[in-house]
């Protein structure tokens, strides 16, 4: 058997990135009869689902090259409210009752396409003074996040039932689709966050040629 590849996994929600590739080294080290080196190139939240690139063995040592990648997205964004993550597992808080026109949500996808400066997450994996994010804004401490340029080569409206919002987008590697929901939402003047969020494809790989995780663990 070979023990070095890239496996292409469909995530499940309520589930790390770390927690799929513990379950994939289990799988692998007992089939081998030794510990086998297994590795993610590109975190998915929890809530999240969809296309994750799993690298084992050998393989581990060109985890670089494929996390730089381009990646599409659909992701469905509940407007009038916002979220201290940006996301279904934060505090939740009503800020407007604005509902937007179906040609108003175009025109801010329109004004959010190209080149532009997002401001990461403060519950991120970005380092900050030595230090995850996250680890700082769980801790309560104030922290600034730096803008930094990336690219939204695409992004569409594929349905709309207020308050709910679907989206499909094809972005630059480190672009955060969270930070893009709370952007669409400050454009909109109603707000917004995200309630779901599903990875389809990273650069020519495409969800409909990954396993499951539960079916590639029985494989």
């Amino acid at each position: 058997m070979d023990f070095d590849r890239v496996l292409l996994i469909d995530k499940p929600d309520a589930m790390t990135s770390f927690g799929v590739v513990a379950r994939v080294r289990r799988k692998l080290s007992q089939e081998a009869g030794k510990k086998i080196k297994v590795g993610h190139c590109g975190t998915l939240d929890p809530f999240a689902t969809g296309l994750l690139i799993i690298v084992t063995g050998k393989e581990c040592r060109n985890a670089g090259q494929y996390s730089k990648l381009d990646k599409v997205y659909e992701a469905t964004l509940e407007l009038g409210k916002t979220s201290t993550t940006g996301d279904p597992e934060g505090e939740l808080t009503a800020v407007s009752d604005i509902v937007p026109t179906p040609e108003a949500i175009s025109e801010a996808l329109k004004g959010l396409t190209g080149e532009i400066e997002q401001i990461p997450p403060i519950f991120s994996a970005i380092k900050v003074n030595g230090e995850r994010a996250y680890k700082h804004a769980r801790a309560g401490r104030e922290i600034v996040m730096q803008p930094r340029p990336v690219t939204i080569f695409s992004l569409e409206l594929i349905d709309y039932t207020y308050p709910f919002v679907t989206i499909r987008t094809h972005v630059s590697s480190g672009t955060y689709i969270r930070t893009l929901a709370e952007d669409i939402g400050k454009a909109l003047g109603s707000g917004a966050y995200l309630t779901q969020l599903r990875r389809t494809k990273i650069a020519e790989m495409k969800i409909d040629d990954a396993v499951p995780l539960e079916k590639y663990m029985q494989l």
